[in-house]
């Protein structure tokens, strides 16, 4: 069993530097370039939001208040769509016994994780430097919507995954659902402020709810009524089974 296990660890680090190099190039720059993309599209939406003379919805700090709500989405989203492509680009890898399904989307899953954690701590860090932000006030929930945020993102994008592997038509329609997302996520507002409609509405969002756990996690006075923590719990198990189990099951009908 221990032998399985450092094996399989082996391929899962070895596909993660094949990942690396696939994503971001041989040079350092592209590494580079993905953890400056979400901080400069931060930096943007404060810039246009200050012109305007928009105040901060919470706390003081416009970028903070961004930053909370665009660096938990991009996980999610970026979780949800690169996993979906990762079955059919290492379609020719997978030939080869030592190489699962699992074994590819857990390192794209790692990589994008491992990148988005490094944002977060490089982003936050300069905005407490600059004065723009304190002290997070529990990291440890913090840390616990990362996760949360991770289990959906996957699960989200292995059985995306999945049904991308019989129906190429798939990445288009997930495109068209999952492009008002970035507008119901919390963004660019505190949800509990809309009319009780609305925000019943906005509720069946998980990614919502994640954004409120993060921002829970870092304002000392930030009390959300729409975070739901088993609510975006069951959602995220119930996608990680459904995509695991269409995983092994679209193994068997490749193999057999």
């Amino acid at each position: 069993m221990d032998h399985v296990l450092i094996t399989q660890g082996r391929v899962i680090g070895a596909l993660i530097l094949r990942e690396t190099r696939t994503t971001f190039g041989a040079a350092q720059l592209g590494y580079l370039w993905a953890i400056l993309n979400p901080a400069l599209g931060i930096a943007v939406l404060t810039a246009i939001f200050t012109a305007i003379g928009r105040p901060t919805p919470f706390g003081s700090s416009l970028a903070l208040f961004f930053a909370t709500g665009i660096l938990t989405y991009e996980l999610y989203k970026k979780l949800s769509g690169s996993l979906m492509l990762s079955l059919e680009a290492n379609r020719a890898l997978m030939l080869y016994p030592l190489v699962h399904g699992t074994d590819v989307l857990i390192a794209r899953a790692l990589l994008v994780v491992a990148t988005y954690v490094l944002v977060m701590l490089l982003f936050y860090s300069g905005l407490i430097i600059m004065g723009l932000a304190g002290l997070p006030a529990n990291t440890e929930q913090m840390l616990k919507a990362i996760i949360a945020t991770t289990l959906l993102g996957v699960g989200m994008g292995t059985t995306n995954a999945v049904i991308y592997s019989v129906f190429k038509t798939w990445k288009q329609i997930e495109e068209i659902f999952s492009r008002p997302l970035f507008f119901m996520s919390g963004i660019f507002y505190i949800p509990e402020r809309f009319p009780p409609e609305i925000v019943a509405v906005l509720s069946w969002n998980p990614v919502l709810r994640l954004v409120e756990w993060m921002r829970e996690g870092y304002y000392p006075n930030y009390n959300s009524s729409v975070l739901s923590k088993p609510f975006v719990l069951s959602v995220a198990v119930a996608l990680l089974l459904i995509g695991f189990a269409g995983e092994r099951l679209y193994r068997k009908k490749r193999s057999g």
